[in-house]
């Protein structure tokens, strides 16, 4: 069983966690041993006799004092170091004493009086009272038997200030399929298979390794065809998802957020149970089967973390223990204009480590390639979305957020501390200096940014009438004087295509023709731009439509060949781009990309070089943002000898013109461009097309030698 693992420095090392005898914190000697169950098993009991005082089977009481923490666990959680939370806090099916049962164990420091409330016990307040830890830690805790996987629980909360509050368990690794609110007995042991991935995956997470994302939101890129309002389950959408990406050649699938969330429409970025994966698609091993399937693939995983902030449901997070627990209390702080939600306390230490330890879960037990924080924007700033006298400046007098600086900082050095071989890619729209720089130099210590205004400069440009683009040309060039301030990411997401923004297909201007053409050549710039890729569901074959999480993408008009053109054509692009260094080997440096020409507004045409660290492996790119083909158009080139197209979006497979360079073409010594030599190409109509100088392979003779 490969199992990742995170040292504490009181786990058994090479042992996975559910296996793993821990420490009673009881005084009395107590033999108990952690025992995995199958969800949904039955639970039998186990007597033994004793000898030396000791309850045994037949006597044990309905909740028996018992504690999975240490001294030093509890010195690592308020000191917000402990990264390994979902180890001790939540609810664990353990044998105690030869009887099978569960651990539960609760944080809530403001509460007189906490008890698990359950099916087994008919939601009764006072018949499973859990015990406070005297350590001043504020968690209840304690060993309830005959209780197994699978059981339905919540816990009752009498707070101090008179409140009876009933709340989901913020560390259960299962919930009711919603609008049903309870936590779920359940465990994250899944025998896994993808050894080989997990050993070489640091070829396929590296910043100078081609890195295509597809961007997807479960619940609405497929669905049944005779049941188009049921969801796929994790087991059903394995079936069909695996095989598409990997036919369209992404190197990697991100997940819309997959955490548990009560309002579908949320899209998944309103957030209760953050260490359960949404139980509308199935259980944690069918998740995780699906991962390792993609795995298996060749296929990275991405999933979509939000730690900015929280929805305010009666069973959640907010007022947890009838105090602003995990949130600020100050609403200028605490509050999210935007989204009517709740933000997280960073300045509170165990926060801080329910946070961090939340990421890490899904990086251990998932198996998880990276995560993709959401917002991250909202957290830096204290006046973000904010008006006047709506916000509080910094000790400073700034309107930096430093407590969220401070804690994005910790959770970037602890994934790379322990995963080194993923990344971390913020979502993150301002001129905040340094997001992707490390921590040591000062920076957040992000894998990756997504240049979210190359995509709004591109969108932008790419909707207006190329008439009129001359105009404009100063929009699609901007981005290549900030390109490699950051480790930027290309992304044309989920954002883009909603709330009456069109999809990206009718964000195109013009006709039929026209509107694919456009697409077809929009990617193509996104593909040979610095920078990795992504793009989201539906935009890979053009949908006509704006994306609807109610229903199942528009796969219906791959039967038109039109879109089965703009599908061919990205499939080609991931292809090309896995295929030619020069697009990936320096897409951080500047090094990585020259401009040829890059101030033809007249024309509306761009040129420039990619280059990897081998010079043979050099790229032309030339588009030209205008149906206007043109002939006989002379490009400078810095090597003399014979260029052949590799790419042309105007092919006849993609829909396109046809109108291409067959025939490789030789130099000429003609200064152009400042170059001394240059090619004449023929250049299509709203179209993308792509040189690389063919190797001269000497004789035979000079081969023998």
């Amino acid at each position: 069983m490969a199992k990742s693992k995170i040292d504490t420095g009181n786990e058994t090392p090479g042992k996975p966690a559910s296996e793993k005898k821990v420490k009673s914190a009881v005084k009395k000697p107590v033999a108990e041993k952690t025992v995995k169950k199958p969800a949904g098993s039955p639970v039998k009991e186990k007597k033994q006799s004793s000898d030396n005082g000791v309850a045994t089977g037949s006597s044990l009481k309905n909740v028996e004092v018992y504690s999975r923490f240490t001294d030093f666990d509890i010195s690592l959680f308020k000191s917000g170091k402990h990264y390994k939370l979902y180890e001790k806090l939540g609810s664990h099916v353990i044998e105690f004493n030869g009887v099978v049962g569960t651990y539960f164990a609760v944080w809530a420091p403001n509460a007189h009086y906490v008890s698990v409330i359950a099916n087994f016990n008919g939601w009764n307040r006072s018949s499973h009272p859990l015990n406070v830890r005297w350590d001043g830690s504020g968690i209840w805790e304690g060993f309830i038997p005959n209780v197994g996987n699978g059981e339905t629980y919540k816990y009752f909360i009498n707070s101090t200030t008179g409140e009876d509050l009933e709340k989901a368990d913020p560390f259960a690794l299962r919930w009711e399929v919603a609008p049903h609110t309870a936590s779920i007995v359940a465990d994250t042991f899944y025998e896994w298979k993808d050894g080989d991935w997990m050993a070489s995956r640091y070829g396929h997470n590296a910043l100078g390794r081609p890195y295509s994302v597809y961007e997807m939101h479960i619940g609405s890129w497929a669905r049944s065809v005779e049941s188009p309002d049921e969801f796929l389950t994790y087991t059903q959408l394995a079936d069909k998802l695996v095989p598409y990406i990997k036919e369209m050649g992404f190197t990697h699938v991100e997940f819309m957020p997959i955490m548990e969330h009560p309002y579908y429409p949320s899209w998944g970025y309103q957030i209760t149970g953050f260490y359960a994966a949404s139980s509308r698609y199935g259980t944690p091993q069918e998740l995780m089967s699906l991962i390792e399937q993609l795995h298996e693939a060749g296929i990275g995983v991405i999933l979509d973390w939000v730690p900015s902030h929280f929805p305010g449901d009666a069973h959640g997070l907010y007022k947890f223990d009838g105090s602003h627990l995990f949130e600020h209390a100050d609403p200028r702080k605490g509050f999210h204009p935007d989204w009517k939600s709740y933000i997280f306390n960073y300045g509170r230490n165990e926060v801080r480590a329910f946070l961090i330890s939340n990421a890490l879960f899904w990086l251990d037990r998932y198996h998880v390639d990276g995560l993709r924080v959401d917002a991250v924007a909202s957290m830096l700033y204290l006046d973000y979305s904010r008006n006047h006298g709506e916000w509080e400046t910094n000790v400073y007098g700034g309107n930096e957020n430093l407590e969220a600086i401070s804690f994005l900082k910790e959770f970037n050095e602890a994934v790379y501390s322990h995963f080194p071989d993923t990344q971390t890619i913020a979502e993150e729209s301002t001129s905040f200096t340094g997001v992707s720089r490390p921590v040591y130099t000062g920076g957040l210590g992000f894998g990756m940014k997504w240049m979210m205004g190359w995509m709004h400069d591109s969108i932008k440009y790419f909707s207006t009438d190329p008439l009129y683009r001359k105009y404009h040309h100063n929009q699609i060039t901007f981005s290549l004087i900030y390109a490699f301030t950051e480790n930027f990411m290309l992304p044309f997401s989920h954002d883009e295509v909603v709330y009456g923004k069109g999809s990206m297909l009718r964000k195109m201007p013009g006709d039929e023709w026209q509107q694919f053409a456009n697409l077809r050549l929009l990617y193509s710039y996104m593909f040979t731009h610095p920078g990795t890729k992504l793009l989201f569901m539906g935009a890979e074959f053009g949908q006509g439509n704006e994306w609807n999480f109610q229903n199942s993408l528009d796969w219906h008009v791959l039967e038109y060949p039109n879109h089965q053109g703009i599908k061919e054509a990205v499939k080609t692009l991931n292809q090309l781009y896995k295929d030619e260094p020069a697009l990936y080997e320096r897409a951080f440096e500047g090094e990585g990309f020259e401009w040829v020409d890059g101030g033809n507004s007249n024309d509306s045409v761009l040129i420039y070089n990619r280059k990897g660290h081998d010079p043979a492996d050099d790229l032309v790119v030339v588009l030209n943002m205008t149906p206007i083909p043109h002939y006989n158009f002379r490009v400078g080139v810095h090597k003399t000898g014979t260029w052949a197209e590799i790419f042309n979006s105007d092919a006849a497979k993609f829909w396109g013109s046809g109108l291409e360079n067959p025939a490789p073409v030789s130099t000429e010594t003609v200064n152009w461009h400042g170059r001394e030599n240059s090619i004449k190409i023929t250049l299509p109509p709203l179209g993308a097309t792509i040189f690389k100088r063919v190797k001269v392979v000497p004789p035979k003779y000079e081969l023998k030698k």
